[in-house]
C-alpha cells in the first residue's frame, strides 16, 4: 500500500513537474491547429440562395443555401428579434451537429419580433428590423445591415464563407482531415472535416472590443493585413500558467462576443459555437473586418444592432442573461491563498484583520483542505473540526469558501467516484471506456455535463447532509474546470472524448466549465432551499472557466496571473473586455497569484483592486505570506484606506449589480460607454468608469510622481477626496503613494456607508451617506437599491429601490421606475438541463 501511495505521489509530481515547465510551445497555433490552416485566409467556394425557396413570414426567413462547387445544400434561416438579427446556417439536422444548449435564454424563440417590412427582388430581398435595413444577395451570398442610411456591418463580402459539410472518408483524402497528431496526442477525428469560417465587416470603424480571455489591449490590434503578421485571436479555454501579458493568446474563458464601435454607432457579433475558434481582425481605411473559424458545430450568428453601447449590452442580456444577483458579502473583499495550512492558521489570518482593523468578509480555502485532494472531504489531521472553524467565523459575520475541482479522484473507497462511477456519469475516452486523465488528486475522473443525470446529482452534494463538515455559510470555488488534465493535450481533454449521446469533447469544450459552474451553483441554490427556507440562499461560487451565459450563475476571476506591474496594468483592458461582452462580476487576484510583491506594486494594487467588481487577495503557495500587514505600518495604513474605500462604496456597488441583474449593463466601464463619442476615449484603457458616476485613474506605474488624467468633456468632475472642481480635458497631476485619482462626475448621486467596520454584517443597519454631484444646471440624480442582501425574496418585491433627485435646492426620493427588465426577475437565474434530444 505504501509503495502505491510513493508511485502516485511521483506521478503527480511529476504531472506538477510538466506543468511548472511549460512554454508558448506546449500550446497550438493556427499553424499547428489543421482546420486553421485549411482556412485561415481562404476565399470559400460560390455558396447562392436558391431564390424559389425563399419564404418570408412575420419573423424569419427561410431559404435552401448551395454550395456551387460541391452542390451540397444547407438551410438558411434569418430571424428577427428586438434589435437583434439572428442568422443561422445548417446542414440536414439528421446530420446531427452539434448546436450549444443551456446558453440562450428558454424563451428566446417567444421573443422574437415581426418584420417591421420585406420584399423580394430578383437578385435579393430587403428585410426591415426597426431602423436597420438588411439586404440578402442570393448569389454570392451575402447579408448586408445599414442604420440609418448608413453601412453598419456586412456578412460574407469577403467571401470567406465555408462549411465543410460532414462526409464519409475517401482516398487520398487530404492530411489532417480524418487525424492528426500534437506533441505526441493523436486526434482521431472519427467525422473529419467539419469547419465553418466566414467574414464579417464593420465600414467606417477603427475599433473592436471583446473576445475575451486574453491579456492584451482592449482595443484589439490587429491580427493580419497589411503589414501585419500575427496569431489570430483562438477562443479555447485552457489553464495557462503564467500567461504573458499583450499576448493574443486565448486564457481561462471565452466568450465568442466582439463590439464595434464608432461615433453614433455601437454593434456586436455573437457566434453561439463552443469548438475551438480563431478569430481575424484586419483594419484599414474602410474599416475593419474580421474573420472567424471554428472547428465544428454550426453557424448560429446574432448581430447585435445597438446603435449605443448600452443598448449592445441590454441586447446582449436578451439573448444570454443578465448577472446573477450576487450576495451582499460576495462584493467585499475575499482573503484566499494556497493554502491556509490548518485551523489554527485560518483562525489567525481571521484575527489578523481585526487586530489590523482592515474589514473582509470572506476567507477561502484551497485544495490542501481536502483529505488526499478528494472534493467534499477536509483533512482529519489538518482541519479535524471544520463545522466549529466555519461557526466561529460566522459568529463575527464571516463567511467560508472551500475549492471543488471537477477532477474526481479515482478511488472506489471515495463515495463521490464511487456512486458517480456505478451511475455511469463520467466521460468515456474515445473508445467508449471511463476516461482516465491526471490533474492534483492523480489518477481523475470527470464528471459528463451534459448527462442529463449530473445536474440532479451533482446538486444534492451540496445539502448539507451529503457534504460532511459543511455548513449554510460555506460557498464555492470551481477551479481547474477548463478542463485542466495535467496530462493531456495542451493540458485539457483530448477532443475526440465522448459525452453523452455520443458528442465529442471538440463540440463542447468551451461550454464544458460553463455547466459544471451552472451545476455547482444550482446545487448551492437547492441547499439554499433546505437551510433558509422558502426565499432560499443565493449561491456564490467562483469559477475560473467561463463561457456566454456564465454571467447567470456567478463571477470570474483571471486566473493564474503573475505579481508585475505588467500584470496589475493589464488587468483593467481584460476585465473591461469580459465586462463588456456580458459578465460584469468579474477579478483578478490582487498582488499576482505567483511571485512576491515588492510594497509598492502590492499598494498600488489594492488601490487599482478596489475597483474591481470582485475584489480578492490570493497567493501560490510557494510565495511568501502576503497578509495585508505583512509589509510595513505604511503599507498596511494604505491598504487598509483601499478596502475600507472599497466598503464605503458597497451600497452604490450593490446598486450597479441591481441594474446589471435587470439590463446587463457592466460595472467597469471604458470611458467610451459613457461618452461614445469622445474619439480620443477609443483606445483608452488605464482609466475606467465605475458605473456611470465616477471616474476612476489609478497610478500604475513604479516610482510615479505625476500621473496624467482625462476627464472627457460635457461633463462636470469633482474630485472625489477634496470635493474640489477638477476642469475637462488632458491634465498631469502630481501623485504620492496615497494617490488614487478618482471623480465624481457632474449630474449624479453615489450612495455610501462611511463607518469603518469589520464587514458588511457588521454594517447592515449603517446609515447612508449621498454624494450629490452637481450638473451645469445644478440638479442630480442617482439610485439606491436595498434588499435583504442574501435571499430571493427580491423576486417577490421585496426590496427598496428609490430614485434620488437633486433639484432647485431640494433633494428627493422616491420610489424607483425602473424599465421593463431584460428578462423576467423570476427565471433570470434559472438553470435547465443541458441535455439535448439525441434520440433520432
Amino acid at each position: 500500500m505504501e509503495g502505491r501511495w510513493l508511485a502516485t505521489c511521483l506521478l503527480v509530481l511529476l504531472g506538477l513537474q510538466a506543468i511548472l515547465a511549460f512554454k508558448e510551445h506546449d500550446f497550438k497555433k493556427c499553424s499547428d491547429s489543421a482546420f486553421c490552416q485549411r482556412l485561415r485566409g481562404k476565399t470559400g467556394d460560390v455558396y447562392s440562395v436558391l431564390p424559389d425557396s425563399l419564404v418570408i413570414t412575420g419573423s424569419t426567413a427561410t431559404a435552401k443555401l448551395r454550395n456551387q462547387q460541391e452542390q451540397a445544400e444547407f438551410d438558411l434561416q434569418l430571424t428577427a428579434h428586438d434589435g437583434v438579427l439572428r442568422v443561422h446556417i445548417n446542414e440536414d439536422p439528421s446530420k446531427k451537429r452539434f448546436e450549444v444548449p443551456g446558453v440562450l435564454l428558454a424563451d428566446l424563440d417567444q421573443r422574437q419580433t415581426s418584420w417591421s417590412g420585406h420584399s423580394k427582388g430578383e437578385t435579393s430581398a430587403q428585410l426591415s428590423l426597426g431602423s436597420a435595413e438588411v439586404t440578402l444577395t442570393y448569389s454570392p451570398l451575402r447579408i448586408d445591415v445599414s442604420m440609418a442610411g448608413q453601412p453598419a456591418a456586412s456578412f460574407n463580402s469577403r467571401q470567406m464563407f465555408n462549411f465543410e459539410h460532414l462526409r464519409e472518408k475517401q482516398e487520398g483524402d487530404p492530411d489532417g482531415w480524418w487525424q492528426e497528431t500534437f506533441k505526441g496526442h493523436v486526434d482521431s477525428k472519427p467525422k473529419g472535416p467539419e469547419a465553418i469560417s466566414f467574414d464579417l465587416t464593420f465600414p467606417d470603424t477603427q475599433h473592436v472590443y471583446g473576445l475575451p480571455e486574453r491579456a492584451t489591449s482592449l482595443s484589439l490590434n490587429p491580427t493580419a493585413g497589411e503589414g501585419v503578421e500575427s496569431e489570430p485571436y483562438r477562443l479555447y479555454n485552457l489553464d495557462v500558467f503564467e500567461y504573458e501579458d499583450e499576448s493574443p493568446f486565448g486564457l481561462y474563458g471565452a466568450i465568442p462576443f466582439l463590439l464595434a464601435h464608432k461615433p453614433g454607432l455601437t454593434q456586436g457579433a455573437f457566434w453561439l459555437n463552443a469548438a475551438e475558434m480563431y478569430v481575424d481582425v484586419l483594419k484599414g481605411p474602410s474599416g475593419t473586418e474580421t474573420r472567424w473559424i471554428a472547428e465544428s458545430g454550426v453557424l448560429d450568428l446574432f448581430l447585435l444592432l445597438g446603435p449605443a453601447p448600452s443598448q449592445v449590452t441590454r441586447q446582449y442580456a436578451s439573448l444570454t442573461g443578465t448577472t446573477a444577483m450576487p450576495q451582499y458579502f460576495a462584493i467585499a473583499y475575499h482573503q484566499c491563498r494556497w493554502n491556509y495550512r490548518d485551523e489554527a492558521d485560518t483562525r489567525a489570518v481571521d484575527a489578523g484583520f481585526d487586530q489590523h482593523d482592515i474589514p473582509y468578509d470572506v476567507i477561502w480555502l484551497d485544495i490542501e483542505h481536502t483529505d488526499g485532494k478528494k472534493y467534499f472531504t477536509w483533512d482529519p489531521a489538518h482541519f479535524p473540526n471544520p463545522k466549529a472553524l466555519q461557526d466561529d467565523l460566522a459568529s463575527r459575520g464571516r463567511k467560508t469558501v472551500t475549492i471543488i475541482d471537477p477532477h474526481i479522484k479515482r478511488d472506489n473507497s471515495y463515495y463521490i467516484y464511487d456512486k458517480a462511477q456505478k451511475k455511469g456519469l463520467f466521460v468515456n475516452d474515445k473508445d467508449g471506456k471511463e476516461y482516465d486523465g491526471w490533474c492534483w488528486p492523480g489518477s481523475s475522473s470527470y464528471l459528463d455535463m451534459l448527462h442529463p443525470e449530473v445536474l440532479p446529482w451533482w446538486s444534492q452534494q451540496f445539502q448539507l447532509s451529503n457534504y460532511q463538515g459543511s455548513t449554510k455559510n460555506l460557498y464555492v470555488w470551481n477551479d481547474m474546470n477548463e478542463p485542466s488534465v495535467f496530462n493531456g493535450p495542451e493540458i485539457t481533454m483530448p477532443k475526440d472524448n465522448l459525452h453523452y449521446g455520443g458528442v465529442e469533447h471538440r463540440d463542447l469544450h468551451n461550454l464544458y466549465g460553463l455547466l459544471y459552474h451552472a451545476a455547482t451553483a444550482n446545487g448551492l441554490k437547492e441547499r439554499g432551499k433546505t437551510s433558509f427556507g422558502s426565499d432560499g440562499d443565493r449561491p456564490f461560487v467562483l469559477s475560473r472557466a467561463f463561457f456566454a451565459g456564465t454571467q447567470r450563475h456567478g463571477p470570474i476571476w483571471t486566473g493564474d496571473n503573475t505579481a508585475t506591474w505588467e500584470h496589475m496594468r493589464v488587468s483593467l483592458p481584460m476585465l473591461m473586455a469580459i465586462g463588456l461582452t456580458g459578465l460584469p462580476f468579474s477579478g483578478a487576484d490582487v498582488g499576482g497569484f505567483f511571485g512576491n510583491p515588492e510594497p509598492e506594486l502590492l499598494v498600488r494594487w489594492y488601490q487599482v483592486a478596489t475597483y474591481y467588481p470582485f475584489l480578492r487577495g490570493h497567493a501560490h503557495l510557494d510565495t511568501k505570506r502576503r497578509e495585508p500587514w505583512l509589509f510595513g505600518e505604511e503599507a498596511t495604513t494604505r491598504i487598509r484606506t483601499a478596502i475600507r474605500a472599497r466598503y464605503a462604496l458597497l451600497p452604490y456597488y450593490y446598486t450597479l449589480f441591481r441594474q446589471s441583474f435587470t439590463h446587463g449593463a457592466p460595472l467597469l466601464r471604458p470611458l467610451w460607454f459613457e461618452f461614445p463619442d469622445a474619439v480620443e476615449t477609443f483606445a483608452m484603457q488605464d482609466e475606467f468608469m465605475l458605473g456611470p458616476a465616477m471616474l476612476v485613474a489609478p497610478v500604475m506605474e513604479p516610482g510615479a510622481q505625476t500621473r496624467e488624467v482625462y476627464l472627457p468633456a460635457g461633463s462636470r468632475w469633482y474630485d472625489a477626496i477634496t470635493g474640489e472642481e477638477a476642469k475637462a480635458g488632458r491634465s498631469t497631476l502630481d501623485v504620492t503613494m496615497d494617490s488614487v485619482p478618482v471623480y465624481y462626475r457632474g449630474g449624479h448621486i453615489v450612495a455610501r456607508k462611511e463607518r469603518p467596520r469589520r464587514n458588511t454584517a457588521a454594517m447592515a443597519n449603517d446609515p447612508f451617506t449621498l454624494v450629490i454631484a452637481l450638473d451645469d444646471t445644478g440638479s442630480a440624480e442617482g439610485q439606491l437599491y436595498v434588499d435583504d442582501g442574501h435571499s430571493f425574496a427580491f423576486e417577490r418585491g421585496v426590496f427598496a429601490h428609490r430614485q434620488l433627485t437633486f433639484k432647485d435646492g431640494t433633494l428627493s426620493n422616491t420610489a424607483f421606475t425602473s424599465p421593463a427588465p431584460v428578462v423576467p426577475v423570476s427565471s433570470s437565474q434559472k438553470y435547465s438541463s443541458p441535455a439535448m434530444d439525441l434520440s433520432g
